[in-house]
């Protein structure tokens, strides 16, 4: 048995060190903290104060700045309406109160934005989705500035390029890929946005992405549930740099995603209320639990660079958490420890 599998028994009841994070179960060594929070939101929103309304993605750049965006009404029309902001917060986290967020925001307000991925540690990568007119656009936010890369409204009598675009990868030649749920399909673009091949893997209702060092991306898919909170079962693809892809799991609904230590990939499990690794055969070994109606949402490593590891925050996990069972409200969580310890039994 590896070191991976053994030490997923083994976890620490640790005690949040702010009241607004409810307790989570992990490995020894490891601790966690209330990074990001809200205030002061219309209770009819959130239902429950505190936290931040509908914010399920993040992303981080080189120096350690994360990015948040509420989402709007992408899979119900219950959910908020309209132009929602993209949120930036500085290293150090935030309370973002919700008569001054415009102190926190990036760029302009976009019609159910996610962000996604930070293409060279400064390009910011944001889809967004109008659910009346059936069209998605994926854009670029820099210095604060908006600029779309692909889709929006088509050409008379042509069909839209990006319909319902969720996750977004660069890899090391700077080739984007954007999952496209409604479509079943992942769209290749070259570094300027032109599309290679608008059908470059085909998956039932793909929605996260993510490429490792080797140039594999790795695809979270919501399979047949018509919406991410339903029951799956949820899939986990693998497609290699040219392009074959291999089903690596199935069952697990994948809420959040993201490459830690080692290159192994961590996966949010909204419906089990647990973060859990892939160990080398592709099978889930357990690394957070939940407690109290919380549930991850989405997840993200902050990146390994000398700003990052000046600021403390190199190779970290952040999970944006539902908190107390209702999921328009949300926290952000960050948990340090021995990341590469923890894996190191998966890489034998």
């Amino acid at each position: 048995m590896s070191r991976l599998r053994a030490w997923s028994g083994l976890v620490a009841l640790l005690v949040a060190a702010a009241p607004a994070a409810a307790e989570i179960t992990l490995p020894p060594g490891f601790s966690y903290r209330l990074y990001v929070t809200g205030e002061g939101f219309d209770a009819s929103t959130t239902r429950v104060a505190p936290g931040l309304p509908s914010t399920s993605t993040l992303a981080f750049d080189r120096e350690g700045v994360l990015y948040l965006a509420r989402t709007g009404r992408r899979y119900m029309a219950s959910e908020e309406d309209g132009l929602q902001p993209v949120f930036r917060i500085p290293v150090g986290g935030a309370r973002i109160r919700s008569d001054a967020e415009r102190r926190w925001t990036h760029g302009p307000p976009l019609w159910n934005p996610q962000v996604w991925s930070v293409r060279g540690g400064r390009e910011l990568f944001v889809t967004t989705f109008d659910r009346d007119r059936r069209v998605g656009a994926l854009y670029r936010l820099q210095d604060g500035r908006t600029e779309l890369v692909a889709g929006g409204t088509p050409e008379r009598g042509l069909p839209p390029l990006l319909v319902q675009p969720e996750g977004v990868a660069a890899d090391a030649a700077s080739h984007l890929y954007v999952a496209d749920r409604e479509r079943g399909a992942v769209v290749k673009l070259d570094a300027a946005g032109r599309v290679l091949d608008p059908r470059w893997v085909s998956v039932t209702r793909p929605r996260l992405l993510a490429v490792d060092a080797r140039g594999q991306l790795w695809i979270g898919a919501d399979g047949t549930a018509e919406a991410p909170w339903q029951r799956g079962p949820g899939e986990i693809w693998k497609v290699t740099a040219e392009g074959a892809a291999s089903l690596v799991l199935r069952g697990p609904m994948p809420a959040g995603m993201g490459l830690g230590a080692g290159g192994h990939l961590f996966v949010a499990d909204r419906h089990a209320a647990r973060i859990f690794v892939l160990d080398l055969d592709g099978k889930p070994v357990a690394f957070a639990g939940f407690t109290d109606g919380d549930a991850p949402r989405a997840l993200g490593f902050a990146p390994d660079t000398p700003e990052t590891r000046r600021a403390g925050l190199a190779g970290d996990l952040f999970v944006v958490t539902i908190s107390r069972g209702a999921w328009p409200v949300n926290d952000v969580l960050r948990i340090s420890g021995p990341f590469e310890e923890f894996v190191a039994g998966a890489r034998r």
